[in-house]
Parts: C-alpha cells; sequence; structure tokens
C-alpha cells in the first residue's frame, strides 16, 4: 500500500472520548496517525486539507459473513407445510443454498458490494469469519486460499482493511463423525487452515491494512483435539482467535446433553482462553461464566441486528457491564450494514427487556447511552482485529470517518450532542467521507452485483 504523510483539518472531531475543536490531524507515510493539535491557529491548518464535518474514529466489525449479503431480504417469509415452523435452523439452510452456489467469483462481486456498503456506514475494518473452503461440490481447490483472496481482492478493491479469520469446520454436530453434504464446501482441518493463514500472508504482505488470525466455528463443529491444535497455532503465531458460542438455546442444551457443561463453561475450563479470544454472540450465559470471560481478558462480539434478526436472544449487557467486560460489534448476516444501527438496536433491546431508558449509560458508568457502546465497540474492535485501531490516538492506525453535517438527523444538533443525534436520530445520519489507513475509501456500490444477484436468485 503506497502512502505520504498528509495533514487534515476538521473544526470538530471525537479525540479520547471527548470532542475537540479546530484540530490538526497528521497522517504519517504508514498511515498511522502523526500529530493531533486542538485549537490549532489559522496559520497552522492554512495548507491541510479542510473535513467537511466532524470526525469520529473508524469502527472495526467484527464479525461478517460476507456471501449472506446475497440473502439479505430473501429470507424473511415464514416457512411453509404443516408443522412449518422458522427459527434460527430453517434459516440456516436456506443460507445454505447460498453457500453452496456462489463461485469465487462471485464471492469477490458480493464483497465488494458488502464491503462498499459497511465503509459507507463508518466501519473501517471487518473481521471476516470465511468457512466457504472448498469448491461446490467439496474438493479442495488447487490452492487452498482460492476463497479466502476473492475476499482480499474485495478490500483491497474498496480499501476496507481486512482481518480474514479461516475458519475450522469439521462436523456437523456434537454427536457427528464428519459433515452434512450441504457442508461440504466448509471441510477443513487444523493444518489447512494453517495453509490458507500463511498463502494469505504472503499475498498480503506489506498492505498494513489485511491481517490474519483464525475462527472456530462452534464447540459443536471442532472436536476439542483439533481446537487445542489450531488455537495453539494461534497463539505461537500472535494470532486473534474468534469462535460462534452459545447464540441459540438449542445449542446449549445439546453441549449439555454432550458434554455436562455449558459451552462457555466448557471453553473455559478446556481451553486457554486469553486476551487473543473473541466469544461470538454468547446471547446465553450465566454470571459466572461472563465473570469467567472477563477474568480471561477475552472479548464478546454482540451482533443486534442478526441476533433480533434469527431470534436468537438479547445479549446480557448489564450483567456484562457489571463485571467490566470488552466487547465488540459485528453485523454478521449482514441485515444491517451501519454500526449506528448496530448500537442503537442494542441499546433498544436493553431497554425493552428491562423497561428503562439510557441503559447502556447506566450500566457502564457515563452520561451518554451512546457515547458508551461507541467507546466500547472502538476498545473491543481493536482485540477482535489484532490491529492499532484504538481510534485518534498517536500510533494508531488513522481509520476515521467524516459526518455529514448536513444530514437530517444532525440539523440543528448542538456540537456536544452530535454522536447521540447519530446513534438515536434517524434517518440516519450519512457519511461525507471515509478514510482507511489515511487514505480515502471507495463508498459506491460494485456495477457488477446486480447482475451476481441476478445470475443467483433471478428475478
Amino acid at each position: 500500500m503506497k502512502s505520504e504523510a498528509k495533514k487534515f483539518f476538521a473544526a470538530q472531531a471525537l479525540v479520547a472520548g471527548a470532542w475537540v475543536y479546530d484540530v490538526l490531524l497528521g497522517v504519517a507515510a504508514d498511515g498511522t496517525w502523526s500529530q493531533i493539535e486542538p485549537n490549532a491557529s489559522a496559520a497552522q491548518h492554512v495548507a491541510a486539507t479542510r473535513l467537511n464535518g466532524p470526525v469520529l474514529p473508524g469502527v472495526v466489525n467484527a464479525h461478517s459473513h460476507a456471501f449472506q449479503r446475497a440473502i439479505v431480504g430473501l429470507t424473511e417469509r415464514r416457512s411453509s407445510g404443516a408443522g412449518a415452523a422458522d427459527d434460527f435452523w430453517s434459516w440456516r439452510d436456506r443460507m445454505y443454498s447460498a453457500a453452496n452456489c456462489v463461485t469465487p467469483e462471485q464471492l469477490e462481486t458480493i464483497a465488494s458490494q458488502l464491503y462498499a456498503e459497511l465503509l459507507a456506514g463508518g466501519y473501517t475494518q471487518v473481521c471476516e469469519f470465511h468457512y466457504l473452503h472448498n469448491a461446490m461440490a467439496g474438493a479442495p481447490y488447487a490452492s487452498p486460499a482460492e476463497m479466502s483472496l476473492a475476499l482480499v481482492r474485495a478490500a483491497q478493491r474498496t480499501g476496507m482493511g481486512l482481518t480474514l479469520l479461516p475458519t475450522l469446520y469439521m462436523r456437523s454436530g456434537f454427536a457427528a463423525t464428519g459433515l452434512r453434504d450441504d457442508q461440504r464446501r466448509f471441510a477443513s482441518t487444523p493444518d489447512s487452515i494453517v495453509r490458507i493463514v500463511e498463502d494469505v500472508q504472503r499475498h498480503t504482505a506489506g498492505d498494513a491494512r489485511i491481517n490474519v488470525g483464525v475462527a472456530i466455528h462452534s464447540l459443536r463443529a471442532v472436536n476439542p483435539a483439533a481446537l487445542k491444535e489450531l488455537t495453539a497455532y494461534a497463539h505461537t503465531a500472535g494470532l486473534p482467535v474468534h469462535i460462534h458460542i452459545a447464540e441459540q438455546t438449542q445449542e446449549v442444551d445439546d453441549c449439555l446433553v454432550h458434554t455436562g457443561q455449558r459451552p462457555i463453561e466448557w471453553l473455559l475450563n478446556h481451553a486457554d482462553v486469553n486476551a487473543r479470544w473473541n466469544l461470538v454472540h454468547a446471547t446465553h450465559t450465566t454470571p459466572a461464566e461472563l465473570a469467567g470471560v472477563q477474568a480471561r481478558g477475552a472479548s464478546i462480539v454482540i451482533c443486534p441486528a442478526t441476533e433480533a434478526n434469527l431470534g436468537d436472544g438479547v445479549f446480557d449487557l448489564p450483567g456484562y457491564a457489571a463485571v467490566k467486560g470488552q466487547c465488540s460489534i459485528g453485523s454478521d448476516s449482514h441485515v444491517t450494514r451501519r454500526w449506528s444501527e448496530e448500537l442503537r438496536l442494542l441499546e433498544y433491546a436493553q431497554r425493552l427487556t428491562h423497561r428503562k431508558r439510557n441503559m447502556a449509560a447506566q450500566v457502564m458508568g457515563q452520561q451518554s447511552s451512546a457515547a458508551a457502546l461507541f467507546e466500547a465497540a472502538l476498545a473491543g474492535g481493536r482485540a477482535a482485529s489484532g490491529q492499532a485501531l484504538g481510534g485518534i490516538a498517536i500510533g494508531q492506525r488513522a481509520d476515521f470517518c467524516v459526518l455529514d453535517a448536513q444530514s437530517p438527523a444532525l440539523l440543528g444538533i448542538p456540537a456536544e450532542h452530535m454522536l447521540d443525534a447519530l446513534v438515536f436520530s434517524s434517518p440516519d445520519a450519512r457519511f461525507d467521507a471515509v478514510y482507511v489507513a489515511g487514505q480515502a475509501a471507495r463508498v459506491d456500490s460494485d456495477a457488477r452485483f446486480a447482475g451476481t444477484m441476478h445470475a443467483l436468485w433471478g428475478g
């Protein structure tokens, strides 16, 4: 990635959780923040690029399945037939229809469209929980990283930061010895995941926006020995580790039947969980489990829109805040693609459950619910991505978004309430520009996307 030192001027910017004004912002040639100077004089910023609205740090989208963007809007009709039920498991069967027909070229197009939309929604790094490894018939590609590199190309095409998480998937359930026929594209081993990691590292050497980690699909999908083998490699290599866990009550019940313990309970007792671990969803937890996650320094990835769309349940934010747990946010199946919507839904779910207002502010010890959730997402996103993405701070990567202050949701809003209005007023405020590592990202739609959707589904 070629870059050069740059200077920007912002009339208002969110720095270390507080709004500051007349800010001179310097970006070094390596794409990191080198200067943050509030109350700059007119002479200081005369040669800087003037940004057209309030500036916010970019947010990490800590959980994504890019191919699922292709089914957004196509799973919202009830199942037919006597006794048919609509739940996570029936949705999963429909999702497999996309998983089993997307080519590498189509995945690149879908991901390019998605990443442009995520950038437009204020995300500047996406953690791609990727398990489509094999060809449609289930045979390995000549290059194990074929599908992974399609995602890399999409990220490079748009300018999105990418943490690729090749995902281990070995069996269809706790009692199974292998995968179902409709899961054949997911088949992998610890060795094959390591090969993908190393192949992607070779292809992206020198691109500071792209890094890798590993993922375990879930406890039901991986045997304990393989989990231990892959996570030991990740720890040695210094990579982030992600895992789906405790998303559905059936998953919790199945884990109890087959192991005698709940999913997070089992993980804490049998795996070397530490600060590199990111537990995705953790919707169904006990206070002891939340305390255990915090004690190990691990983080929880909350995906409010997908958890609502799939009927998963509501995350115990008050319980996790009580132990000062770290969390991040993700858009998962991409039914929404803006972090402001995810934070809004996270807060509103708490209000509906507890019948109180400003829940995040209350349980996280702040005045503003929007600020409490936003700062939590920033901190947790750094852990999820394994990148220096701690907001607008010296040495951190210069990812930022410029709000369009003329958006209807922001008109007439006092400067100190800009973040509150961004999260809790609709129609959603627009971003005038988005920068990743100090470079403007592409937020326009991919012209190939409609054709790809037509090829997949007709219409």
